[in-house]
Order: structure tokens, then C-alpha cells, then sequence
């Protein structure tokens, strides 16, 4: 039990901190808990990955419709790849590429080639894609179609839609979990999580959270959900689906994550412009990092350094 309460130091050692009216990328370390560098990145960026293997940060601006490439180390700009229409989420493969940008208003996810730049392929999903996951052994691509209210599920090796699920109301952040069993949607119209069994591809239980869910994170057999409208993370566990704790932190969280040793997640706040840190032994707002105007950091926004 005492372990628990340990405040054990994380071992994803910086956050990228996406800012969509400041138009940067907060880089911070999670160490010190200070911004280390600040990088302009145009066109409103709202969804970011980051690779397994922390090399690269991939970073999407819905009104410059494109994804900018980073080297994550380097600070420096690799690529800028015109994608269209209005990119959104992000993930990339277990791999390192390519990585999967959804397009929110031509219905369709892009595949990006990480080392070139280039467009490798495309793949019709359901309406205004948002949230992207991939499983960790990389064979399974999952869309979080908001306006159809359903989950697409796109086998990564042919970048062919194979099936549909349909959650909650307007679902918006996607999550897979470790072992690649569940995925959880944060449906912003029905405030709720629905939880999906991956391998049947069928809903398996529906959670109510605060008022507009964005975004989970899974961490210690928890899910922890930001609650746009009600400025709280909602805490319930993995197993039972019952609720543990509503956690306030800071005014209109978006973006989450969890460290990659459970110990803290890391909250986006919109309208506070902060990144608070929660200690998942005690569930409580450790800190809360200045970072700059806007923040959404929207998909799996932290970066391994070792």
C-alpha cells in the first residue's frame, strides 16, 4: 500500500504540449516540471504522436492542413506534409512510421511515410475522424469517427476499413490499452466512456464520466478521463467499470497521458494553459506547468529520452 503513495519519478522523461492559438509545441520536462523549449509550429496544431522509440513527434494543424515532422531530440523540423481537408488526431506505428493522420472534413485517414515525407496511402473511414490508436502489435488502426458515432477498425498491413463498432455519442479520444484487448472512447455528446472488446469488436460496457469527455489515459488499472466542461478528471477502474474519484485540475482539460511507469498522468488544460501533473497513488493535482496559450496536446503527447 505504501508503494502506492510513492510519488515515484516518471520514466517518460518530456512532454510535447501542442498550443492551437499560440501555434507552438511546449516541449517539458518532466524532471524539473520546465518548459525546455518552445517551437513555432503554424496552422493552429492540435493533435500530436510521438513515436515508441522518441525520435520523432508528429504534429498536426488542421488550418495549414498539414503534419509537421520532428526530430524529437533535435528540435528540428524534418518534414511538412500537405495532407488536406482537416487533419486532426495522430498516431504512428509501433515501428516508427508511417503515421496515421485522421481528417476530420474528408472522412478518411492519411498514412505518412515517417523518414520521407510522403503520402504512402488512405483509407475511407466513418464521419469527421478525430481520435487514432494503434494496437501495440501494430496489425490494427482504430478510428474514433465522431459524427458516426461508431469506432473503425483498419487492418494496418493493406490500410483496408475491416469493421465498425458503435459507442457512445460523439467519441473523440481513443485509447487502446497495453496488452491490446480494449480500446475506450471519450464521447463528448453522451458523457461517457465506452469500453470495446477489440479482438470480438463489440461494446462491452459504457462508463459515465463528467461532463464532455475528451481524452483517457490508462494507468495502474484506471481509466482517467478529462472532463471538458467540468474542469475534472474522472477516475473509474478497468475491471468493475466503477467510478474511484473526480479529480479537479485545471479549466477545460483536453489533452491526457499517462508515464509509462503509471506513476503520474498529465492533463492538458485549455483555458488554464497549464499541464497539471496527478499522482495516481494519492489522486491529487501535484503541479501545474505554465506552458503557452491554448493547450490541446491531443493523442499520446509524451517522449521517452532513453
Amino acid at each position: 500500500m505504501a508503494a502506492l503513495l510513492l510519488a515515484v519519478p516518471a520514466r517518460a522523461d518530456e512532454a510535447f504540449v501542442t498550443s492551437q492559438p499560440a501555434e507552438t509545441l511546449s516541449i517539458v520536462d518532466l524532471d524539473t516540471r520546465r518548459v525546455v523549449a518552445t517551437l513555432k509550429i503554424p496552422g493552429k496544431p492540435a493533435g500530436i504522436a510521438v513515436s515508441p522509440d522518441g525520435a520523432r513527434a508528429f504534429v498536426t494543424s488542421p488550418d495549414g492542413k498539414v503534419l509537421t515532422i520532428l526530430d524529437a531530440a533535435a528540435r528540428t523540423v524534418e518534414h511538412r506534409v500537405e495532407v488536406g481537408g482537416g487533419p486532426l488526431g495522430v498516431a504512428v506505428h509501433p515501428s516508427g512510421s508511417p503515421a496515421y493522420v485522421a481528417d476530420w472534413y474528408q472522412h478518411r485517414v492519411v498514412a505518412v511515410d515517417a523518414a520521407s515525407g510522403t503520402v504512402a496511402g488512405e483509407v475511407q473511414v466513418g464521419q469527421s475522424p478525430s481520435g487514432l490508436a494503434v494496437t501495440p502489435d501494430g496489425k490494427l488502426l482504430l478510428s474514433a469517427d465522431r459524427d458516426s458515432d461508431a469506432v473503425s477498425f483498419i487492418d494496418t498491413s493493406t490500410l483496408a476499413r475491416t469493421g465498425s463498432v458503435q459507442v457512445g455519442t460523439r467519441p473523440f479520444g481513443i485509447t487502446v490499452d497495453a496488452a491490446g484487448t480494449r480500446a475506450y472512447t471519450a464521447n463528448v455528446g453522451s458523457d461517457d466512456v465506452s469500453v470495446i472488446d477489440i479482438a470480438a469488436r463489440k461494446l462491452v460496457g459504457t462508463v459515465k464520466v463528467g461532463q464532455r469527455p475528451y481524452a483517457v489515459a490508462l494507468a495502474r488499472g484506471r481509466a482517467f478521463v478529462t472532463d471538458q466542461y467540468a474542469s475534472t478528471v474522472s477516475v473509474f477502474d478497468t475491471g468493475t467499470l466503477q467510478p474511484v474519484a473526480t479529480i479537479p485540475v485545471g479549466d477545460y482539460p483536453e489533452g491526457i497521458a499517462a508515464s509509462r511507469d503509471g506513476a503520474f498522468v498529465y492533463v492538458a488544460n485549455w483555458e488554464a494553459n497549464t499541464l497539471s501533473v496527478i499522482d495516481t497513488g494519492t489522486l491529487g493535482v501535484v503541479a501545474d506547468i505554465e506552458v503557452a496559450d491554448g493547450p490541446r496536446a491531443f493523442g499520446a503527447f509524451l517522449r521517452r529520452t532513453d
